[in-house]
């Protein structure tokens, strides 16, 4: 991942951030002081920002002023920067001393299992994987299991996310809502989807219509992120405008997905 990879981007980044706080008489002191490095090393960066049209000098008051394409640079490098925390975070959270996961089999207190992410769920098994652990004690099949001395890699290609764009109550809301089309896509994919999720209250009249207990309804956007990450494919219902909530959350975590709209 490209964080911060060229020498100065970083504190590039935190002087653009500093300058996107506004507030009025920021002085370059103020923000060497901030930031822990010389004047002359914030006026250097600074000129190169406003070169590149990231900052403009402003008027009265305000000495400094990000622009549009600042404020997207910023945006886009925090993004990269949480992406790269998270991955770190997660390479951290595999030295915990134990971790839980379900058995495939009877397996024996020292016995050395292989582990695989399967719907979503972790599983100790005697079939190797790029990922091996130690059992902690005793398992029957089917039951939860005690893992440590956690080793390698565990396999998992993430899922992808179906919308279904619903019109919204102003548009006829249910009624205006195809369910043949969407009795026809539940077909096609019905061996693929793992979950299902709604979003607004047309969506809720729409699965009752269909038949359809959804998984999850609320943090929607959130759940159905966290469900492809695990190597989920997941349905969502989404009304109107409720679609670019959830496809921003997408694009930010690269997951693919498509929209399937559904109006009449």
């Amino acid at each position: 991942m490209k964080v911060f990879k060229k020498k100065g981007e970083l504190t590039r980044f935190q002087i653009l951030a500093e300058i996107a706080k506004q507030e009025p008489h920021l002085r370059q002191k103020d923000i060497a002081e901030e930031l822990g490095i010389t004047v002359q090393a914030v006026s250097e960066n600074i000129k190169s920002l406003v070169d590149e049209g990231l900052v403009e000098t402003g008027k009265g008051h305000v000495h400094y002023k990000i622009t549009k394409r600042g404020i997207e640079r910023v945006k886009r490098e925090a993004m990269d920067l949480r992406k790269y925390s998270e991955q770190v975070l997660d390479t951290m959270n595999a030295y915990k001393s134990i971790w839980p996961a379900i058995a495939r089999e009877e397996l024996k207190s020292g016995d050395e299992v292989w582990m695989e992410m399967d719907k979503g769920v972790l599983y100790a098994t005697t079939s190797e994987t790029p990922a091996h652990a130690e059992v902690l004690s005793d398992a029957r099949k089917g039951e939860d299991v005690a893992l440590t001395k956690l080793s390698g890699l565990i396999e998992l290609d993430p899922g992808y996310v179906i919308i279904i764009k619903l019109p919204t109550i102003s548009q006829g809301g249910s009624s205006a809502s195809d369910l043949e089309k969407i009795k026809d896509i539940l077909k096609d994919r019905k061996e693929e989807i793992d979950r299902m999720g709604i979003m607004g209250t047309v969506s809720r009249v729409v699965a009752k219509k269909l038949g359809i207990q959804a998984d999850f309804e609320f943090a929607t956007p959130e759940a159905a992120v966290a469900a492809a990450k695990r190597g989920l494919n997941v349905l969502v219902f989404a009304v109107g405008k409720m679609t670019n909530i959830i496809t921003r959350k997408l694009d930010d975590e690269d997951i693919k997905y498509v929209v399937e709209d559904v109006k009449k």
